[in-house]
């Protein structure tokens, strides 16, 4: 097997499941490559003692920090164990229990005998029991060159903030800082707590949020859809949709407006969709009036044909710029689009 980056190996995944590729989560990705290094052709660890042997990332929920861990620990072939934080320190306790004599060391021994990797996500400090002991068994952990992978909402810093007996908590702050990578995960959205059903379905300017956004949108609206690639016959030319779903379809604005395609062709998508995603409309001008114009009919088409939109573009609709001979004709568009657009506009059209 030719080795990959976890970069690479990242984007194919995101590929192969149609998610969105967020900058934010590939800066993490590139800092986790060099975390963990696959030598040649086997997923094998080797260890440099100037590497830190713990990652610590943190962040608002929603932000896709578990995932890009699960990842990571899916992809990776080594010995290794994955547990909610709660659960492996509930696993310590019953160990302590069992063992009273030194159960800190024996129990890190038995999971270096394991593991050379452990994975805790959801990391969160919250009774002084845990408080008082953390220090001691990450030093244990790290002392036996174990590599830990930590997931969390809180910033080491305020871990156990205002806990009883705190000022005992603080040596794991340093110990947890001095052996790890510790970064923060920001995306301004928790995706996962955006409606489909009532999903803004317009967005503007054309960037890396809200393109984050409505590939999101579009995955929720798909997700329990097959894909599909259709080929339509208009007349014997042939129009193929890569992107579609049991008539829910995504297109590039240049696929539908910037090719030598018309009205035909756009009734013909019409009759087999019933939701239609249409990607970076850009502002108009005189020189690409043949574009809007195409841009015109669709919309036209679309609206009596009773398909709903969601779209992204370069600016605010009612800013986004006209070619001068179709500047009255396009104000009609801009009305259209906005109930195209409507979040309370239904899109159960049947289809063929």
């Amino acid at each position: 097997m030719k080795s990959q980056t976890l970069q690479k190996d990242f984007l194919n995944f995101c590929e192969k499941n149609r998610l969105e590729k967020n900058s934010k989560q590939l800066e993490i990705i590139n800092l986790l490559n060099n975390f963990i290094k696959p030598k040649n052709n086997f997923f094998k660890f080797f260890f440099n003692k100037k590497d830190q042997l713990g990652f610590y990332l943190f962040g608002d929920v929603g932000v896709g920090k578990t995932m890009l861990f699960d990842l990571l620990y899916e992809l990776y072939a080594m010995t290794k164990q994955r547990y909610h934080y709660n659960e492996f320190m509930i696993k310590f306790h019953d160990y302590k229990h069992k063992d009273k004599s030194n159960s800190i060391l024996s129990f890190v021994q038995k999971i270096k005998s394991k593991c050379q990797l452990i994975y805790l996500d959801e990391f969160q400090v919250t009774n002084i029991v845990d408080a008082m002991i953390l220090g001691k068994l990450f030093k244990t952990i790290f002392d036996f060159k174990i590599k830990v992978l930590i997931t969390s909402n809180t910033k080491i810093d305020d871990l156990y903030k205002d806990g009883l007996q705190r000022d005992q908590f603080i040596p794991f702050i340093h110990i947890i800082k001095k052996n790890s990578i510790h970064k923060e995960l920001v995306i301004d959205d928790d995706y996962r707590k955006l409606s489909s059903s009532k999903l803004q379905r317009a967005f503007y300017p054309i960037n890396e949020k809200t393109t984050f956004k409505i590939n999101y949108l579009f995955r929720e609206l798909t997700k329990n859809k097959k894909l599909k690639k259709i080929i339509i016959n208009i007349k014997g030319r042939n129009f193929i949709i890569n992107d579609f779903y049991d008539g829910i379809a995504k297109f590039e604005f240049n696929t539908l407006c910037n090719t030598n395609i018309g009205a035909e062709d756009f009734i013909k998508i019409a009759e087999h969709c019933n939701f239609i995603v249409i990607l970076n409309i850009p502002d108009f001008n005189d020189e690409n009036a043949d574009q809007q114009q195409r841009f015109i009919t669709l919309i036209d088409i679309l609206y009596e044909k009773r398909v709903s939109i969601m779209i992204s573009m370069s600016s605010k609709l009612e800013n986004i710029s006209s070619s001068k001979k179709l500047f009255k004709p396009f104000k009609r568009t801009l009305s259209r689009i906005l109930e195209l657009t409507s979040p309370n506009r239904s899109f159960s059209k049947k289809v063929v």
